[in-house]
């Protein structure tokens, strides 16, 4: 919308003055009462459980910090031989490093602006890849193709490891949340839209509670390689219900206080065609209190009223299976790149990193404040967005990526634009420009020619061929040039570059 742009700047600098430092915790190694003791973890095993941990679904958004290590898609680049948590930095780390002290554990992170897969030989991160998939709290819905990619990666023998949280935890502000992105996998899915794991996940929000096992010695996530689990806890999470006409594999491990059977399950486990299933109704329990500088942290990892450790590291074995070669890649996808070349060279694929903005400033060089979530200009999806100029003086914003074409490819480039001014009249005071430069930064080309004059009332898609780029490496560009009086706003969102 028109207006002043100076409180936009002023929003971001108090947010990043506001930072605050997650609580300190212990980690698996101090042994508290409910983290797997030394002499109970899991012996290094011959054949490796190889984990992949998503951070594509804003897993960090607002006091997030899902994600085992700030270095991805390795963890061991941050620190090669962990022995406390705070040696990776993550609120998930206790259990990645818990995990990699085990041994017989290969544990890597899918980065954000990367796109779930299986079946696709390029993507070093490809679900064929892995035995086991951790999604906890996703905040952005799946899209067809990735929906598609973890139905048959667990159809086909692999482990799916969900996380929920509480009903209205929209940490993005895209207006979907966790239980709101699970249930969408659940019925919205192309390959089993019928309840296909026998549960949904309830739109609740309770508070707290502390939830116990149920008596069953025989099961391998209760007991198992970690230890005994008799409860975990649950503060502000949510539980499920069950439905076993549609899938009898269908279980409840752990229970909300004064339920049973099919209502109030707090920890569930399934099975789909070759694979298993695991989910969680709070992000609490597997939070250890350490993160990345800024999220309020808790240490649900080691709160004396659950064995919460012992539940996740347990389930990632159970889910993990036998190991490496539990998966079988499909042949033909439905929807996911084929697993081979087409005749012409090229794999199909998106290239662009962090495209919707949603991981914040990562990926693009961008001038300060450009890729921002400030609500004065609502993102096309999500939440973030490159919002250039705006200001009413005399600015010059700049937005831009480079990237490789893949020689042989035919290549699209696609952006949504809007454009709101205070400008009236037929004269271009105001300009954005798209352009495509070398690697000396030399313009190659303006692909993209826009001004105030162009002011529209929401988002229109822009797109142009690159396919005579195809074999270089080249840098995608907006500039924005504002002048000195009245405002314009070039507002960028949902880019894509597509190769085929």
């Amino acid at each position: 919308m028109p207006g002043s742009r100076s409180p936009r700047r002023v929003l971001i600098a108090a947010l990043a003055a506001a930072g605050t430092i997650g609580l300190a915790a212990a980690g698996v190694a101090a042994g508290n009462a409910q983290a797997a003791p030394a002499g109970s973890a899991a012996p290094a095993a011959a054949t490796t459980h190889r984990v992949l941990f998503d951070n594509t679904k804003a897993e960090t958004a607002g006091n997030a910090d899902w994600i085992i290590s700030t270095s991805q898609p390795d963890p061991l680049a941050q620190n090669p031989s962990p022995t406390k948590e705070t040696d990776w930095t993550g609120a998930l780390s206790a259990w990645g490093v818990a995990l990699q002290k085990a041994g017989g554990y290969s544990l890597n992170t899918l980065p954000s602006g990367k796109t779930i897969t299986y079946g696709n030989s390029s993507n070093p991160q490809d679900l064929s890849n892995f035995d086991e998939f951790v999604v906890d709290e996703p905040n952005v819905k799946l899209t067809a193709a990735e929906k598609t990619a973890v139905m048959n990666f667990v159809k086909n023998g692999g482990g799916l490891f969900l996380i929920s949280d509480h009903n209205n935890s929209d940490r993005n502000n895209d207006g979907c949340d966790s239980p709101c992105v699970i249930n969408d996998l659940l019925t919205n899915n192309g390959v089993d839209n019928t309840d296909p794991f026998g549960f949904s996940v309830d739109l609740l929000d309770i508070s707290t509670d502390n939830p116990r096992a149920i008596s069953d010695s025989s099961d391998p996530v209760l007991h198992g390689p970690f230890g005994t689990v008799t409860g975990s806890i649950l503060r502000d999470g949510t539980t499920f219900t069950l439905k076993p006409a549609d899938n009898p594999a269908v279980k409840g491990l752990l229970y909300r206080t004064g339920y049973s059977g099919n209502t109030g399950a707090f920890f569930v486990t399934s099975s789909f065609g070759s694979g298993h299933v695991a989910i969680w109704g709070d992000s609490s329990p597997v939070d250890d209190g350490t993160g990345q500088s800024g999220n309020t942290l808790y240490n649900g990892w080691d709160d004396p009223a659950g064995t919460d450790a012992a539940l996740a590291l347990n389930a990632t074995a159970w889910l993990a299976g036998s190991g490496s070669g539990t998966t079988t890649p499909p042949t033909t996808p439905p929807t996911t790149p084929p697993t081979t070349p087409p005749t012409g060279g090229c794999t199909p694929g998106q290239l662009l990193l962090n495209p919707g903005f949603e991981s914040g400033n990562t990926s693009w060089s961008a001038s300060a404040s450009v890729i921002t979530n400030a609500s004065a200009e609502p993102a096309h999806s999500g939440s973030y967005k490159a919002w250039l100029d705006g200001y009413g003086t005399a600015t010059t914003n700049t937005l831009s990526q480079s990237v490789t074409i893949p020689a042989g490819c035919a290549a699209t480039f696609s952006y949504w634009l809007h454009i709101d001014t205070a400008e009236t009249g037929s004269t271009a005071y105001d300009t954005l420009k798209v352009q495509v430069l070398n690697s000396s930064g030399t313009v190659l080309g303006t692909i993209g020619s826009y001004s105030n004059v162009n002011a529209n009332s929401g988002y229109a898609q822009h797109t142009v061929d690159l396919s005579a780029y195809a074999g270089q490496t080249v840098t995608l560009k907006f500039n924005g040039v504002e002048g000195s009086k009245l405002q314009t706003s070039f507002v960028v969102d949902d880019t894509a570059l597509n190769v085929s």
